[in-house]
């Protein structure tokens, strides 16, 4: 659970009376989550992810890679609602409708293997900021979007960096793309290009 905790309401996913996330090795702290989720996660980053088609079961698949080790409800989309601040994401109940619509995009030509540098990476700042948007997962969905990410730069020919990723600069872009501008995103993208 990196960063600073969701606001959810009467949360299944929590250990009753507080904010830490029910995990597999029953951590009842937020740093020993934390610890062992970056840990877990780290080794998982290490490993082959998962080929699949780059629609909503891929993506949960990725998901389910990631943090397999550390949720039992890895890969599964949130069910209740959440918010950062005052950004309120996706309501559970349109979290599968968003996704479909969202993954869609992907088969438009700025996404194709070979498409110009110029058109993917405006059309990545836009995807990524509906998909943020959309925070399908009750942790974990910034490592799953990176990790797509890099995925679809590599299938189009356009790899992206992840250790050029400037986490302050990078959650920046993001909160902006929530609010509708994808400049700053754009930014980060273009810096990251291998």
């Amino acid at each position: 659970m990196v960063g600073e905790p969701y606001g959810a309401v009467d949360d299944p996913a929590c250990y009753k009376g507080t904010h830490i996330l029910i995990n597999l090795r029953d951590l009842r702290t937020a740093a020993e989550l934390e610890a062992f989720e970056i840990e877990e996660v780290g080794r998982r980053s290490l490993m082959p992810p998962p080929i699949g088609n780059f629609d909503p079961h891929h993506y949960r698949a990725l998901h389910h890679h990631l943090f397999q080790d550390v949720y039992p409800w890895a890969g599964e989309y949130r069910t209740i609602r959440t918010a950062k601040g005052s950004s309120m994401f996706c309501y559970p109940e349109h979290i599968e409708k968003e996704m479909n619509k969202q993954f869609a995009r992907l088969k438009t030509p700025a996404f194709a293997p070979l498409a110009d540098v110029d058109a993917f990476i405006p059309a990545v700042a836009e995807f990524l900021g509906e998909l943020n948007a959309i925070h399908p997962f009750r942790e974990g969905n910034g490592r799953t979007q990176l990790l797509f990410i890099r995925m679809l730069g590599q299938r189009a020919r356009h790899p992206f960096r992840s250790e050029a990723v400037e986490p302050e600069a990078f959650l920046s872009a993001m909160i902006q793309s929530f609010d509708g501008s994808t400049d700053a995103l754009v930014d980060e993208l273009e810096r990251m290009l291998a």
